[in-house]
Parts: structure tokens; C-alpha cells; sequence
């Protein structure tokens, strides 16, 4: 593996909470891996000694006071300015070896985003709750079907990013499922993925997971939903259209048999409201293809955007 130029910033960026048993090795372990980045811990608002025992270790401590994992990434990349940031759980469950071929992989191979692959190593072994495996599985499926691409894993806490993935990145879910709004939007903007083989392990005894597996998985799903109708509204809206007017065929049906039959429209109350659902989908149709005007207006304005955020880093850094 080439190694990186060393005139390039590296940082390793750690969200923590309550992780008072793993943070002292993850730190560690991290900055052996990659002894020339500078390793933020972001507390979370941390009952135990957290933030202390990061700092001990060599870290640079800083705090969001908004609870969710969705705020602390969006005060880390608000905050701070590098080539290559790498983004990581404070709970042990990701090895460090996997770092040096991540940071080449922005530096030298123009990734805006490297996800750290569990999937398809060790993750189903090592993970002991079967409804996360079951709804990493369902997420990953989803998404690509959704979004017609083909990510390993959707949400794996062990990623590395680009300047220009970090400052362009909309930061809106406040939980867990901004894993998911990181890869769809990487997805959507064209940006380029890679994927690196990371081994996952369970969390060491007495270490518990911040993420609940019923309420977190409907957040996700939802979000899910949402950005499909952000990001894809056409589709979304001519499914929605589809499905009304469907309904508005079998309301409408027997009605208009009747009326071949006998000459009469007896049930009013059904033709009207089938009319009516039969509008609905119609002005479903127009907003789906209003809404993708709008969404492809958007997507040249953020290249734009690209354009003028490289020339303006051109300018500071001179590079």
C-alpha cells in the first residue's frame, strides 16, 4: 500500500456515549494505526468518566450537548477542517488495521466515501442479536433496490470521508439512522464509494449498545421512506398514483357494470368517492414529475456548489 503525503490532514472522529470501558483502547489503537492524525472524541453528554479517560489517552475532547448521534456528526463535521476524516464507534467493535487502506483510498483514490464493510466479514457470526442482523439485512436490501446501486453496508459505524463529502453532506436525522442518510446521499450525488473488508466483534462483556433494535429500526425505515420521496419523488409519487388509481378501478367497477346492466347508477356515494381518488392520483402523477424538475434543478445547483467550493479550498490552502 502507498503511503499517503504527509502534508495531508488526517483525523480520526470518535461520538461517544457512556463508553467509559472501550474509549481507552479504541484511541489507542487508532492512533497506533495511524500515528500522524490528530483523534477527536466527541462526548455526548456521558454519565461516566468518558471524556476523562479519552483525554488520558491522547485525545482531543470535545462535547455536543444535543443528544443523538445525528447532532454530534453534525457539530464534528461543522467544526473541523481536514483532507481525510475517519469516522469510528468508540465501542471496540471495529479493528484499526483497517485504517491505513481507507485514508489511501481518499487520498490517493478520490473516495468520497469508504465504507467499512461488516456484512460480508464477520458480522453475522460475531453479532449476538438476531433482529439487527435481520434489519441490517432488510436496510441493505432495501436501499439498493430503492436506489439502484449496490453498498455492501448501509449502516456500518466504521467510514472514512472526503473534505468535499463532509462540507457538502445536509445533516438531518438527529439518531441512529444517519448512516443511512450518509450513504443515500452519497448515492444520489454521484459520489464515489468504495468499500474496504473490515472485521467486526461484539462489544466486550459489560459493554451495552446505545441503539434499540425496535424503535431505531422504524427510525431508519422511516427515514428510508422520506429520502425516497426527497430523492426519488417521480417514482414515489407514480407508485403512490399507481396504488390510487387501482383502488379507484375496483370502487369504480361495479358501478359502471351495474350501469351496462341496468341503465342505472345506484350507489352515488361510491362513484363519487372513486372520482375523487381517481383526482387524487392524477395530482400524485403532476407532483411527481413537478417534484423531479425541482430535484434535478437541485442536483446542478450542488455541482455549482462543487465547483465553487474547490476553487475557494484552491485559494486557502493552495491545493
Amino acid at each position: 500500500m502507498t503511503s499517503v503525503n504527509e502534508d495531508k490532514k488526517i483525523v480520526v472522529l470518535i461520538p461517544c456515549y457512556n463508553e467509559s470501558q472501550t474509549i481507552e483502547k479504541v484511541v489507542t489503537d487508532w492512533k497506533q494505526a495511524l500515528p500522524e492524525s490528530i483523534i477527536y472524541v466527541y462526548d455526548n453528554n456521558s454519565t461516566d468518566n468518558t471524556a476523562e479517560i479519552a483525554e488520558k489517552a491522547g485525545a482531543v475532547v470535545r462535547r455536543e450537548f444535543s443528544q443523538g448521534k445525528g447532532n454530534v456528526i453534525r457539530r464534528m463535521f461543522r467544526e473541523i477542517d481536514a483532507d481525510c476524516y475517519i469516522m469510528v464507534d468508540g465501542d471496540d467493535t471495529y479493528p484499526a488495521n483497517c485504517a491505513r487502506e481507507m485514508v489511501s483510498l481518499v487520498l490517493e483514490n478520490d473516495a468520497d466515501m469508504v465504507v467499512g464493510d461488516r456484512l460480508s466479514s464477520t458480522y453475522f457470526t460475531e453479532n449476538k442479536r438476531p433482529f439487527h442482523n435481520f434489519g441490517n439485512t432488510l436496510v441493505r436490501k432495501s436501499i439498493n433496490k430503492l436506489f439502484h446501486t449496490d453498498v455492501k453496508d448501509i449502516m456500518t459505524g466504521c467510514r472514512a470521508f472526503s473534505y468535499q463529502f463532509v462540507k457538502t453532506f445536509p445533516v438531518l436525522s438527529k439518531g441512529f439512522e444517519i448512516e443511512t442518510e450518509m450513504t443515500i446521499h452519497a448515492v444520489d450525488k454521484n459520489m464515489r464509494i468504495e468499500t474496504v473488508l473490515v472485521d467486526y466483534r461484539d462489544r466486550p462483556k459489560g459493554s451495552e449498545s446505545k441503539l434499540n433494535t425496535f424503535s431505531d429500526g422504524f427510525k431508519v425505515l422511516k427515514t428510508i421512506g422520506k429520502m425516497y420521496r426527497n430523492y426519488k419523488p417521480f417514482s414515489f409519487f407514480s407508485l403512490l398514483s399507481a396504488v390510487l388509481f387501482v383502488i379507484a378501478l375496483i370502487l369504480f367497477t361495479p358501478v359502471f357494470v351495474q350501469y351496462i346492466e341496468t341503465g342505472l347508477v345506484e350507489r352515488f356515494p361510491t362513484l363519487i368517492v372513486s372520482g375523487f381518488i381517481a383526482l387524487a392520483a392524477i395530482q400524485s402523477l403532476f407532483s411527481g414529475l413537478i417534484l423531479s424538475t425541482i430535484v434535478a434543478k437541485e442536483k446542478q445547483d450542488f455541482e455549482h456548489k462543487l465547483h465553487i467550493m474547490h476553487e475557494l479550498r484552491k485559494d486557502r490552502y493552495g491545493k
